[in-house]
């Protein structure tokens, strides 16, 4: 396992490896399982399935699926050796890994995704093609642009007021917010059944660390991709 460096801005349950790849400690100590959150300069991720991603909330199991063969956000496996991926650049990617099962999954959920609850689609296909139970998910949220850089409008805002009940009632409310897509989303998986304590998030925003990651917001005329994966080993 690479080097596990201090990270600067990241909650403690993250860390980054020497070869410039995050890692989430409590999925770590599943020792089945490899996974991790790439940065810009990461040159060394092994080959891995993805799709080609359409800010949808459509869910494949990888079995069988060629790399960018389908369409869609979010993928299930539980084939050893089968490792699949997300791209990101401010959207949120997601792994989710049940230590039961050793099933695992790989979400983009940009708003889009994240307002039709990708990563609950996400556990129901592990729950429906693998037998997982919620208890079991443990879920990494990566880095991703931050609330304190994603200002939307109120069409947006108005998509997850549900979520975001403290934001006061729509019709008194119509003012536009700064959104906070990797909350939406550890709501949306506790929701789901995933218990609280196994819902780990970065807190590292992709505007902000330049030196880390690519940001479409920061950098639209560079619009290149971090790649998150995960796979089961054993």
């Amino acid at each position: 396992m690479p080097r596990s460096l201090p990270v600067s801005g990241a909650t403690s349950s993250f860390v980054k490896g020497s070869d410039d790849i995050y890692r989430c400690l409590p999925l770590q100590q599943l020792t089945w399982l490899d996974h991790g959150f790439a940065t810009r300069r990461s040159a060394n991720v092994p080959p891995v399935v993805t799709l080609r991603q359409i800010h949808s909330s459509v869910v494949w199991n990888a079995s069988g699926v060629e790399d960018r063969d389908r369409e869609g956000d979010a993928l299930v496996s539980g084939e050893r050796g089968q490792r699949i991926a997300v791209r990101t650049a401010d959207c949120v990617p997601i792994l989710l890994a049940d230590r039961r099962t050793r099933s695992v999954a790989a979400i983009h959920a940009g708003w889009r995704g994240t307002a039709g609850r990708i990563s609950q689609r996400a556990v129901e296909q592990m729950m429906s093609e693998f037998g997982a139970v919620p208890a079991d998910i443990f879920a990494a949220i990566g880095p991703a642009i931050g609330v304190c850089c994603y200002y939307v409008g109120s069409e947006v805002k108005n998509q997850f007021q549900e979520l975001f009940p403290e934001w006061g009632p729509p019709r008194d409310n119509q003012e536009p917010v700064m959104l906070d897509l990797a909350e939406a989303n550890r709501r949306i998986l506790e929701a789901a059944g995933l218990p609280a304590e196994q819902i780990f998030a970065s807190g590292l925003c992709t505007w902000h660390r330049g030196e880390d990651f690519y940001s479409y917001r920061r950098e639209p005329e560079n619009p290149g991709r971090m790649i998150s994966f995960i796979v089961r080993e054993s």
